[in-house]
């Protein structure tokens, strides 16, 4: 293929941007001197084992690797140092004991979701999700939202343009929108969690925790909607949706007021009532009538009930309070800098001696290049790739002849 200098430089620089914005972070320390965090992790499939590692040893240390990307994976530490995997670490070069405070999930044997299929990025047409609890991922057919799709033999054609697969909406295999959009909630809890968190098993299929539902394994799917508002329940056990009236009391000096305020401190508890749909589908894990997966919407950690009884479940489950921060590698200085800014910035690290004959090297390199392309400026000629592949052989040529 022909194409003009001009297109080959715009197309390098295209291929330098492109990689800046896919890899713009430095991967020269492996992360296990930092501890258990919240990280990406990878699973290393050449090397086989029930292990992860962290973003910098999968690029430094398992390049030529066949690897899946796993996601974030909370209080997880790096397994590439460790005696657990016997690839030598290039990072962390010092052999440490196998973790023992890591978790390993399915996912770190290759499969993933309720169904324990493996992963292959070729040939998976559906947008899994992430569970905000296990981190494990699910299909959006097993979690209810669509029909499973057809086998890839028997799969229509993609549609044309970008799609963007992250909004699990419409995937690049063209299937159709699921029941619940990407759109229609901020956090996805799989049933097994549901059923091990007290919060969300009382929360769900209430407002803001949607479900995927059906009356009868002969119906379709529905978004289990709530049907009554809801209501505060006090101490005294009896259900009201209007404040309690409070009687009139003579005025009490600052000090007793103050001493009362005390005493009286509010102890209601204002989570909704139970959904009964939600909680029988929630007591039958065989049940046709749903899988318990609850969806939550936006701002859902500030609809919490924080009473007595509902704190602990929250404080055991910190990511229902607070958003988790990932780990992220350190900013790369050198991303998004030109081919020449680059030359220049490696030239600078060079002895001064090494760096003026790699300047000289380079000077009779453009001086060749550029008497060597002056004929197909003159002639308006494009410049193929084998006119470049011969001027390069000519200068190895030239160079093992000077040695």
């Amino acid at each position: 293929m022909a194409a003009t200098l001009q297109e080959y430089l715009d197309s390098q620089d295209n291929l330098l941007k492109e990689a800046s914005e896919a890899l713009p972070h430095q991967f020269n320390q492996c992360t296990y001197p930092l501890d258990s965090l919240r990280q990406p992790v990878y699973l290393c499939i050449t090397c086989n084992l029930p292990r992860g590692i962290c973003s910098a040893c999968s690029i430094a240390c398992h390049t030529d690797h066949e690897q899946t990307e796993l996601f974030p994976k909370r209080d997880f530490r790096c397994d590439c140092p460790t005696s657990a995997l016997p690839h030598p670490c290039h990072l962390h070069k010092t052999p440490e004991e196998p973790n023992t405070s890591n978790a390993y999930g399915q996912n770190f044997s290759g499969v993933f979701c309720r169904c324990g299929r493996p992963y292959d990025p070729n040939t998976e047409r559906e947008t899994m999700i992430q569970c905000l609890s296990c981190e494990d991922w699910f299909h959006e057919s097993c979690c209810n939202l669509r029909e499973k799709p057809e086998t890839e033999a028997e799969a229509p054609a993609a549609p044309e343009g970008d799609v963007d697969d992250a909004a699990s909406d419409a995937s690049s295999s063209g299937l159709p929108p699921p029941m619940i959009r990407a759109s229609d909630y901020d956090s996805f809890v799989c049933a097994a969690c549901v059923r091990k968190i007290p919060t969300l098993l009382r929360y769900a299929g209430t407002e803001g925790c949607l479900m995927a539902i059906r009356d009868a394994p002969s119906l379709p799917w529905k978004v289990l909607a709530p049907t009554q508002d809801p209501v505060v329940v006090f101490d005294e056990g009896t259900p009201t949706s209007e404040a309690p009236v409070v009687p009139s009391k003579r005025a009490l000096s600052p000090s007793a007021r103050e001493g009362e305020r005390e005493a009286k401190r509010p102890r209601a508890c204002l989570a909704p009532p139970l959904n009964p749909v939600a909680q029988q589908i929630l007591a039958d894990p065989s049940s046709e009538l749903g899988a318990g997966d609850v969806f939550l919407t936006e701002d859902f950690r500030e609809r919490w009930c924080r009473c007595e009884e509902c704190l602990p479940s929250l404080e055991a489950n910190a990511f229902l309070l607070k958003e988790e921060e990932t780990y992220e590698p350190p900013e790369d200085p050198d991303s998004g800098l030109s081919l020449e800014e680059l030359g220049m910035r490696a030239l600078n690290r060079l002895p001064r001696e090494r760096a003026i004959d790699g300047i000289h090297a380079f000077n009779a390199m453009r001086d060749n290049l550029v008497q060597y392309l002056r004929p197909f400026a003159n002639e308006g000629k494009v410049v193929g790739d084998e006119d470049v592949k011969a001027f390069f052989d000519k200068l190895r040529e030239q160079s093992a002849k000077a040695v």
